[in-house]
């Protein structure tokens, strides 16, 4: 794993975060340093598919990246005997798709598809039994996101369930300078420094823009969803099942 050194030096410009060349090398170290509780949510996806998912059924990871949550998918319901259908990565990054590409080679994945699309134009190709969107509807557009979601509960099967992973925001002005100071003391744990952080903070403003637990649960029910709940929340970053009846 490439150790992530993106915002290591001092820049005199700080451009909008892009998942680039640069970010795609170094993406799963960036990943498991920034994001709380990383592979403990990658538990509690698998432990959903084991419970919630049908046999045969296509999976969808939208945002995908460089595939390791697939990766996973895959390898523990091989493990279980499980028959799963078609895996479809879905990333507007071409290179997070040669990243996932290459990984999905390297752990001998079969019966996959990768595309290069904008999620907002993306088609489904076949009904899903489980979507999973990990921390990429905040960089969507807010105004695009409900069609988004629409569409996600659309092409779900009944009992299909959509996982969606997100960054939070409070709509209390003192928790949320409480919970982001937090944020930041635990990536300086994870080895980032002061100018690491205040660069990617710039990098990522106006870029990623994070929704109250509230309106991202009445948004999940606005696009049709008949069951929802927040499975996972560490200070500002949360877990979230909609499940189609």
């Amino acid at each position: 794993m490439t150790i992530d050194t993106v915002f290591k030096k001092p820049r005199a410009e700080i451009k909008a975060f892009q998942f680039d060349e640069e970010v795609a090398n170094v993406f799963d170290d960036m990943v498991s340093r920034s994001v709380p509780f990383y592979h403990e949510i990658h538990g509690v996806l698998l432990d959903m598919a084991d419970r919630c998912l049908a046999e045969q059924t296509a999976i969808y990871d939208l945002g995908c990246s460089t595939g390791t949550t697939m990766v996973l998918l895959d390898q523990h319901l091989q493990k279980k005997g499980f028959q799963r259908g078609r895996i479809y990565g879905i990333d507007n990054s071409e290179a997070m798709i040669r990243a996932s590409e290459k990984k999905f080679n390297d752990h001998g994945l079969k019966n996959w598809d990768l595309l290069t699309e904008d999620l907002e134009q993306f088609a489904f190709r076949e009904p899903a039994g489980l979507v999973l969107m990990n921390y990429t509807l905040q960089f969507l557009s807010p105004t695009s996101r409900d069609g988004l979601i629409k569409k996600i509960f659309d092409s779900l099967i009944p009992g299909g369930i959509f996982l969606l992973a997100e960054k939070i925001c409070s709509a209390d002005d003192e928790i949320q300078d409480l919970t982001t100071t937090l944020y930041y003391d635990f990536k300086k744990r994870m080895g980032y420094s002061e100018l690491e952080i205040s660069q990617k903070r710039e990098a990522l403003e106006n870029v990623l823009i994070p929704l109250t637990p509230e309106t991202q649960i009445k948004q999940l029910k606005a696009g049709g969803f008949d069951h929802v709940e927040m499975l996972f929340r560490w200070y500002n970053f949360a877990v979230y099942i909609g499940k189609r009846a």
